[in-house]
């Protein structure tokens, strides 16, 4: 296997698993994963969102379910399509630190590590370090220019 495609399999792999991960919890709030669900409903998730960020007003924990689902859409679809991917990374990284620190806080210490949230958020700023993104809109931008 030659050096480009030792990296770009693995890094095409780790953007469409971030991308499925944010996209199968995005399902399961809105109800899509039958009994394979956690929340099951977007209620049960709103409920959710409020235990974990249970030191914020109650309106900015409503805020902050239909901010994470929106963000989670849209991360996944950048994902996917390898546009503004190193900017997307990191604001996935983001998001994910913000829940992870949210779950420790009021979960407990070992929530976050139960649901992977800090392999996701290592994972997302990994991603957001690498210097080309193969099979993406950013290559296809970032090719020089034949005259």
């Amino acid at each position: 296997m030659n050096h480009s495609l030792k990296q770009t399999v693995p890094q095409l792999f780790l953007r469409l698993a971030l991308s499925f991960t944010f996209l199968s919890a995005v399902g399961d709030r809105l109800g899509l994963l039958g009994k394979n669900a956690v929340w099951g409903n977007w209620e049960n998730f709103v409920v959710y969102t409020k235990q974990i960020t249970a030191f914020l007003p109650e309106s900015l924990s409503t805020f902050g379910a239909y901010s994470a689902t929106f963000l989670e859409i849209l991360f996944a679809i950048l994902l996917i399509l390898g546009f503004k991917t190193k900017a997307t990374a990191i604001g996935a990284g983001l998001l994910l630190m913000v829940f992870g620190l949210s779950m420790s806080i009021t979960l407990g210490f070992k929530a976050p590590f139960d649901y992977s949230v800090w392999v996701g958020c290592a994972a997302s700023f990994l991603l957001s370090v690498q210097d080309q993104f193969q099979f993406s809109i950013d290559n296809k931008f970032n090719q020089p220019k034949n005259n």
